[in-house]
């Protein structure tokens, strides 16, 4: 009821899950630390695991008890609640990659998948649409720790660029307002962690091992 999934919790469910041959397992909870989202994430991409893994979120109105506003369905057919209806929502999917260049690299945020479950559908969201996402370019598989911040979408910020206008550098103010990171050095764990708030206001990250780089 309280805090974040962690990666025990991820771990021991796993593994419980996995002996008794489970074809998927959901988490549903308040929040997820990045640790625990990472460790889903592997087990998602690892080719031995036969295992689906999904995370959910719970909208904090459910703490509410009575205070929650009821759906009224009014003859309307079952499933036609808006987003913002939806108690539960599963997480998005980060669209990044890894691109090197020399002895450097830059990180690159094209977008997120999004699942709608009134359409049963995933609807991919554009880099543009993003509003913020943060790059940990020495991820150490515990904490995220942003280095840089970028906030593509440019029209949610625009009267903030226009307050500021006569103390910013516009030209740096655009570079951190893009879809590409600055270029970086690989670090000690020699892992990048990319996080982007989805259109929910969700925390969805995705974690790259710098060998799985495209290069230039």
């Amino acid at each position: 009821e309280h805090g974040s999934v962690n990666s025990y919790l991820v771990r021991t469910a796993v593994t419980s899950a996995v002996q008794r041959s489970y074809d998927v397992l959901i988490f549903a909870a308040f929040a997820f630390d990045a640790l625990a989202q990472d460790r889903i994430h592997e087990e998602n991409e690892n080719p031995a695991s036969n295992l689906l893994v999904h995370m959910a979120l719970i909208r904090p109105d459910v703490l509410l008890g009575d205070l929650l506003k009821g759906n009224k369905i009014d003859g309307k057919k079952a499933g036609t609640a808006k987003a913002s209806q939806q108690l539960f929502t599963v997480f998005g999917q980060p669209r990044t990659q890894l691109k090197q260049s020399g002895d450097e690299y830059v990180a690159v945020m094209e977008g997120v998948d999004v699942y709608d479950p009134v359409k049963n559908s995933i609807e991919a969201t554009k880099a543009g649409k993003v509003a913020a996402w943060f790059l940990d370019t020495n991820y150490d598989g515990r904490t995220f720790c942003i280095c840089q911040a970028f906030f593509p979408d440019k029209s949610a910020w625009e009267k903030l660029g226009k307050a500021l206008s006569g103390s910013i550098d516009p030209e740096a103010f655009a570079a951190f307002s893009g879809t590409e990171s600055l270029p970086f050095h690989a670090g000690e764990h020699r892992r990048a962690a990319i996080k982007v708030i989805d259109p929910r206001g969700n925390e969805v990250m995705r974690v790259h091992n710098l060998e799985e780089a495209t290069y230039e």
